[in-house]
């Protein structure tokens, strides 16, 4: 890209980004903790989904003291719903971080910013920008997708090579004296403008500064480094009912979902014959409990794993369980999936009261 370009893309961006902006909350304040708050939410999930999300939070944690002191079970479910859950995790180290060792103040620096549990580089730019209005380069996917059709590049976005590369291009293109607002622009019209696929580029206001445009490789930009197959994993959940109370348990382990509550579990890397699961819960329970087909079976897709996940009907229960009124069970936080079929489950079943 022609650095002779920048001025006029700065200016085509600022003036778009003027009229096209979106009404957003976190754009209202340069309240840190806000922006905070709304970046860490966003990540990996989209505007129209973490909008509730950021709005319920800021309602009950109205600052980062507030936040400190929340339980985690309370959190847990308040996060339920937007998945990477280690999310959450981070979030309540950071704040409680921030308010017991930072007096509630947020470093101004995205290189202070760095050094807290669970914010890597693109939040510390985006917090040390959009609250102190620093010239750090906000890089996240919209800005490498404008980023490489405007350089007309072929370098992976998701490699090492990459992210140094759109990294430096981002820097060169920061605005100096508006850095806040450009870096803002720039991911806007990522989001709203030059969006994957198949964009309107004959009306784009910086279709004269594009590569791809002219080269005609707008369809294929950016180019990203195939990921590999997702590892699957089996999961058979046992719900066990008792008196109108399923047994469920909250998972510990360094793992997805950690935090969260779930049912009886046994986990396999490959599919098991009824012989092998039968054998497997006995054990597991004491029993000699013979289990019925499955009641339903999902499959749950993650950024690297894909869960083909089980439901069977079970009467016995393992160690290490509490048993939780099927009234309560919307009170505690579950995986989506969980989530989505304990409500199927209680709805489509007639329990008996025994």
């Amino acid at each position: 890209m022609n650095q002779a370009n920048f001025p006029s893309i700065r200016r085509l961006l600022a003036k778009w980004y003027e009229r096209n902006a979106r009404d957003l909350p976190w754009r209202r304040t340069q309240d840190p903790y806000q922006i905070w708050l709304s970046e860490i939410i966003l990540q990996q999930t989209r505007v129209d989904q973490g909008l509730p999300y950021y709005e319920k939070f800021i309602r009950r944690y109205p600052n980062v003291f507030a936040l400190a002191r929340a339980p985690e079970d309370e959190i847990k479910k308040m996060w339920e719903g937007l998945g990477y859950y280690r999310r959450a995790d981070m979030m309540m180290r950071t704040a409680r971080v921030i308010a017991e060792e930072y007096g509630g103040r947020f470093p101004r620096t995205a290189e202070e910013l760095a050094r807290l549990p669970g914010i890597g580089p693109y939040t510390a730019a985006a917090v040390a920008s959009f609250a102190f209005d620093r010239p750090e380069a906000v890089v996240d996917g919209n800005v490498l997708r404008v980023l490489a059709r405007l350089d007309g590049s072929d370098v992976p976005v998701n490699t090492t090579e990459g992210k140094k590369y759109f990294g430096n291009l981002a820097r060169a293109l920061l605005d100096p004296d508006h850095p806040a607002r450009h870096n803002q622009a720039l991911m806007e019209f990522g989001a709203l403008r030059c969006v994957p696929g198949r964009p309107d580029c004959d009306t784009c206001p910086l279709r004269y500064h594009c590569a791809a445009y002219s080269d005609g490789t707008v369809e294929i930009l950016p180019v990203k480094k195939p990921r590999k197959s997702p590892r699957e994993r089996f999961m058979y959940y046992f719900p066990v009912v008792r008196n109108r109370k399923v047994a469920v348990r909250k998972r510990t382990e360094k793992d997805i979902w950690r935090g969260l509550y779930e049912l009886p579990l046994i986990e396999s890397d490959r599919p098991l014959t009824s012989g092998e699961l039968n054998r497997r819960w006995q054990a597991l329970t004491g029993s000699r409990e013979t289990l019925p087909p499955p009641v339903d079976s999902r499959t749950h897709i993650l950024t690297h794993r894909k869960l083909r996940i089980r439901f069977i009907e079970a009467r016995s229960v393992p160690k290490g369980f509490q048993w939780v009124d099927i009234e309560s069970l919307r009170n505690i936080a579950f995986p989506v999936v969980l989530r989505k079929f304990l409500e199927d489950w209680i709805n489509m079943s007639n329990f008996d009261p025994k």
